[in-house]
């Protein structure tokens, strides 16, 4: 005879209205790596309901709560459920609440990319009542992972009127300052050929790894650019990122595979950034004509593979409500620049909606061993924030 299965108990959040320190350091204590976010959104989903300031619509694994009180302006603040995996070397689940050089800090993974965020988040909803903009609070899944299973882009396109606004604010982790736009980014992934021996024969095979030297270096001495787009200076990068190939210890392989990274800047759109990296690879000048050039490394063809394409966004700062958030946050000592990495201000912006990054802890410290956010930057960025709505 076998006991039946008994369903885990719900995660319960602690009272959003309390303490921010609690509020973040329960979020980094449920796990929720990308695809296990389920659990996380029931208890927010609980959390948010019955609050009579709140309609809260539900997407899968994305957690929508609105405020419908006839403002002539709204507003989305969103943010992401998932984290990438925890660490095989710290353990960083659960958290637990530390001091560095003398302040307080939420360590544990997700407490920057972006748990911080989502408390802050959370703690608003639930405490705004009234506020001045009407604002739509998003909570998403699948962020971390290949675009095709992010829940903000399914729940965008299956509910679009869930997501009107006049400007969204995208919880991403920008040190309490402002990163407007984002780099968009582009992932290949290149299949060299080659011709099987036995290694101690090897002059009867072509070997692909070696072969794919010849891209290595290309991809290597790529002249990426620095550009301005509306007064921010966005830096690009092209980078292998992953390289696949052989068989067996005494075989001269007969395939490999290389993985390409290309973050470019909002100048571009996908199809003139895809069109630039080929050139690169196909060793032509990347400012050149060609938009789909070969590619041979020596060894005949080789095949390229579209793994991802996500746009780029363009700052959107110039409107009356970024602008009105930029002055807050400078009042209180934060910057104002460009967004490296890409984040979903690029779905929002493709949907028509301007949108910008703010939220509290250090991007350096994204996915990291030692991942930590400073309580006084999630504090400060929920005051910001209510000073904005309220």
């Amino acid at each position: 005879m076998t006991r039946a299965a008994t369903a885990p108990e719900p995660v319960v959040l602690p009272a959003l209205e309390g303490p921010l320190a609690d509020l973040a350091l329960a979020l980094v204590d449920t796990p929720s790596v990308s695809g296990a976010e389920g659990p996380l959104a029931d208890a927010v989903a609980a959390a948010l309901a019955g609050r009579p300031h709140l309609e809260v619509l539900r997407h899968g694994d994305t957690v929508v709560a609105r405020t419908r009180l006839g403002r002539p302006q709204r507003v989305v603040v969103a943010g992401h459920l998932d984290t990438v995996p925890v660490s095989r070397r710290t353990r960083n689940v659960p958290g637990r609440l530390e001091t560095r050089a003398g302040e307080p800090v939420v360590w544990g993974r997700g407490s920057v990319d972006m748990k911080g965020g989502v408390a802050v988040a959370l703690h608003l909803a639930a405490t705004l009542s009234a506020p001045r903009r009407d604002v739509t609070w998003v909570f998403y899944d699948n962020e971390e992972v290949v675009g095709e299973r992010n829940g903000l882009g399914r729940a965008l396109a299956a509910r679009p009127d869930w997501f009107e606004a006049d400007l969204a604010v995208l919880g991403e982790p920008t040190g309490a300052g402002i990163e407007g736009g984002c780099n968009g980014t582009l992932r290949l992934i290149l299949h060299v050929p080659g011709t099987a021996a036995h290694s101690a024969r090897a002059w009867r095979g072509v070997n692909a790894i070696h072969a794919a030297a010849t891209l290595i270096e290309r991809v290597k001495a790529a002249p990426v650019r620095t550009v301005e787009v509306e007064g921010l200076a966005f830096r690009e990068s092209f980078s292998v990122v992953l390289i696949e190939g052989g068989t067996a210890a005494n075989t001269i392989p007969d395939h490999c595979r290389v993985t390409v990274n290309y973050r470019f800047a909002p100048d571009l759109d996908g199809p003139a950034a895809l069109a630039r990296a080929r050139r690169v690879l196909a060793g032509l000048d990347p400012d050149g004509a060609e938009a789909d050039p070969p590619i041979d490394a020596g060894t005949g063809p080789v095949e390229v593979e579209l793994d991802d394409l996500s746009p780029a966004a363009r700052p959107g700062l110039d409107s009356p409500g970024a602008r009105e958030l930029i002055d807050l946050v400078r009042g209180r000592g934060g910057a104002v620049g460009p967004k490296y990495g890409w984040t979903d201000v690029a779905r929002f912006s493709a949907a028509g909606v301007p949108a910008l990054n703010l939220g509290p802890g250090d991007p350096m410290q994204c996915h990291t061993d030692d991942e930590h956010c400073p309580l006084a930057q999630i504090e400060a960025v929920a005051a910001i924030l209510r000073d904005w709505l309220a």
